[in-house]
């Protein structure tokens, strides 16, 4: 058949099939546009964009026993050679696939850039088709050539998603430096630099094309997730990112877990937690690290990139295709206390043997499906590695592809430095890296967590009823900063997973229960309020009928261009310390110096002893560069003292952020607080601007509302 022959079979039985293109809940369906038209540029190009169902992937997973029920979620398309520009017999070309995401009504195309010189000097599986020392051909044959069939105007309507090079740059961080699994062949790509230059070159002229969208891989938590590597993992996407002509303008974002299994969410304990006086970051599973899972990982590196000098608008994105960690092994609840290991053991639902085993793991299963804008800071979840698609080959197989025998990817194996000398638990008889592996894609199929029905939905049966909307919404509290809310609970056919808060007609918030807190709001104004209830298969009821609120007059409101945010890292209110994280932003247009500013966080210490211990536990800026004590503050309610951050010297730029600043104090008989009541206080774990903690310039308060 024909090439143009292939294309039009193909469209053929994909209009016939009617399959649905949605990203999930979370997408809108969009009207096509002209191909002639261009795509105007947006900030998140997923957001009400309908993204293309990779054809290749799609066929090969609806061959399969319970495929159909995932086969029409979007997916990448890797370009891991020069060859896989033109295609071939069994896959289709570049600008196959893009003229088939034209013929879908797709609006949005997602290509995996994945050939540099030396590429994956760590990991024998995925080692490229460049030597070391082959830029120039990177350049002219392999990016010149994408960017040509990108830039054509008959594209001009997609958002077009690229990902630039899985593993590279976090490779130069850990793997080059004679550490456990250091490699030569990565000491040797960190000297030539040409892993910087050939990012760099490819940031710039695909940037240069005005409806591409480019995101740079920033590995997992399992591997930059210490300060040790964190930090210097930013300074080299920085370099990466300013080589070459690139400029931050180029980046759009980064993305995590590429290709990989880390679990997104960690539900059952937290960082902070501790057991019999032993931190959960002293676990073997965590060994030290100072994240458990994806989303807070990819949160935290955000606002560190920010402080590094990109964009204070750049997304992320999570791959979630395979680390779902769903079936019978997902533990419901932490472990026994009987020690810090037990009790991470039992309840971590990444059930890998190490957090360093990364070859088609055995027990996995597909993730959340893909979604637009799920968390504050991430763009999108997305499947960047179709599920079914093996990560290596689990014993030596002669090929042209440039791809060679990790023992990573054998089930036998032993390990090494990089995975604790633990064994591999890799699945057996796998083929080479991308080539389809059955077994894999059966695997994360029963194991999905969400769990799949058959019309590929999370939760039981083909659901497409919505839930009622939900009623009698009311005020519980509020003051000069927040208003808190309470509604009844929706009823549906298979049940309700959540809640969304509209203000004024705009999403401000989610919640899994029947109550939520809107904070950063100003003093005497009102505000409108709506509430939509959500199914697990992605129904959204109606709204609510609308309630107006009007906030209370403030005790001092700072309107200067800095903010603070908070977010909760105590899963307790009532034990004997106080722990919080808090960044400072700059939202204005002129650097601010940090030696005049102080932050204050108000709480009542109840009983007990009358002086505490104040402690910094981790900060992107460095503990070094922070003093901090708790003063008193009279009688206010829930504000009789207040924790007082102050910085050292420095300076803030426009636009960027402090980062994460992890603190925590104690009274000196180590007592136990009530939080309940505490000014500051609030419940959110993911960062928000906190209008009840102070923070003030040259002893003027410049932002929030002083109780």
């Amino acid at each position: 058949m024909s090439t143009r022959g292939r294309i039009m079979h193909r469209l053929h039985r994909r209009l016939a099939a009617a399959s649905a293109l949605a990203m999930g809940a979370a997408l809108m369906v969009a009207i096509p546009t002209p191909a002639s038209a261009a795509a105007a540029r947006v900030d998140n190009p997923y957001v009400g964009a309908t993204p293309y169902v990779n054809e290749d992937w799609s066929a090969m997973a609806r061959a399969e026993p319970g495929g159909a029920a995932i086969a029409d979620n979007p997916s990448f398309v890797w370009m891991d050679r020069i060859a896989a520009i033109e295609g071939s017999a069994s896959k289709m070309s570049l600008r196959e696939h893009l003229d088939t995401a034209l013929a879908q009504g797709a609006d949005l195309f997602q290509v995996v850039i994945y050939d540099l010189p030396g590429r994956d000097c760590s990991a024998l599986a995925s080692n490229g088709e460049l030597g070391p020392t082959e830029l120039d051909r990177y350049k002219n044959e392999y990016i010149d050539p994408i960017s040509d069939i990108l830039a054509d105007p008959a594209y001009a309507s997609l958002r077009i998603v690229t990902l630039i090079e899985p593993d590279s740059l976090p490779n130069i961080v850990t793997n080059a430096g004679g550490t456990a699994g250091s490699t030569d062949a990565c000491a040797v790509m960190k000297a030539n630099g040409n892993y910087e230059k050939g990012i760099g070159y490819a940031l710039h002229t695909l940037g240069a094309i005005p409806n591409v969208y480019n995101y740079i891989d920033a590995a997992h938590h399992g591997w930059l997730g210490w300060d040790t590597n964190m930090g210097p993992a930013a300074t080299e996407f920085k370099k990466a990112a300013t080589s070459e002509g690139a400029t931050v303008n180029d980046v759009a974002g980064f993305i995590v877990n590429t290709a990989n299994y880390s679990a997104l969410k960690e539900p059952n304990f937290k960082i902070t937690d501790t057991v019999n006086g032993t931190t959960v970051r002293q676990s073997k599973w965590v060994d030290w690290n100072y994240y458990t899972d994806e989303l807070t990982f990819a949160q935290a590196l955000r606002t560190l990139l920010v402080s590094q000098g990109f964009n204070s608008n750049i997304g992320m994105l999570i791959d979630t295709a395979r680390n779902g960690w769903g079936g019978s092994a997902r533990p419901t609840s932490a472990g026994p206390l009987t020690s810090v290991d037990t009790y991470v053991n039992g309840g971590r639902v990444d059930r890998r043997i190490h957090a360093g085993n990364w070859c088609n793991q055995s027990g996995a299963g597909v993730g959340e499906r893909p979604t637009a804008a799920p968390e504050a800071g991430i763009d999108a979840y997305v499947w960047a590695k179709p599920p079914g698609e093996s990560d290596g080959n689990s014993a030596p197989i002669d090929n042209d592809e440039g791809k060679g025998f990790d023992r990573m990817c054998d089930p036998t194996y032993e390990g090494n430095g990089r995975n604790g000398n633990s064994m591999t638990g890799a699945l057996p008889n796998s083929p080479l890296a991308g080539h389809w592996f059955s077994a894999q894609f059966q695997e994360l199929v029963k194991n999905a967590y969400p769990p799949i029905d058959g019309g590929g939905n999370p939760g039981g049966g083909d659901d497409t009823q919505a839930p009622t909307a939900p009623t009698g919404v009311t005020v519980t509290a509020k003051t000069s900063g927040s208003v808190s809310l309470s509604w009844t609970a929706s009823t549906d056919n298979t049940g309700v997973t959540g809640y969304d808060v509209f203000r004024d007609g705009v999403k401000v918030g989610s919640s899994t229960t029947t109550s939520y807190t809107d904070s950063g709001l100003s003093a005497s104004t009102a505000y409108s309020y709506t509430v939509k209830a959500k199914d697990a298969a992605g129904n959204v009821s109606a709204a609510s009928s609308a309630l107006s609120a009007t906030t209370s007059a403030g005790g001092g409101t700072g309107t200067g261009s800095l903010k603070v945010q908070y977010k909760n890292t105590d899963s307790s209110a009532t034990d004997n310390q106080i722990r919080m994280g808090l960044q400072l932003v700059n939202t204005g247009s002129t650097a601010v110096d940090l030696s005049t500013v102080k932050l204050r966080y108000w709480f009542t210490p109840e009983a007990g002893a009358s002086t505490f211990g104040t402690s910094c536990d981790w900060a992107v800026i460095g503990c070094g560069n922070l003093t901090h004590s708790v003063k008193t503050n009279g009688s206010a309610a829930g504000a009789s003292h207040y924790l007082e951050v102050s910085f050292g010297s420095g300076t803030l730029a426009a636009g960027a952020s402090t980062g994460e600043i992890q603190m925590r104090l104690n009274k000196s008989d180590w007592s136990n607080f009530n939080e309940a009541d505490d000014y500051s206080r609030s419940t959110s774990t993911s960062y928000a601007d906190a209008a009840k903690v102070g923070l003030y310039v040259t002893g003027a308060l410049a932002w929030g509302t002083a109780p």
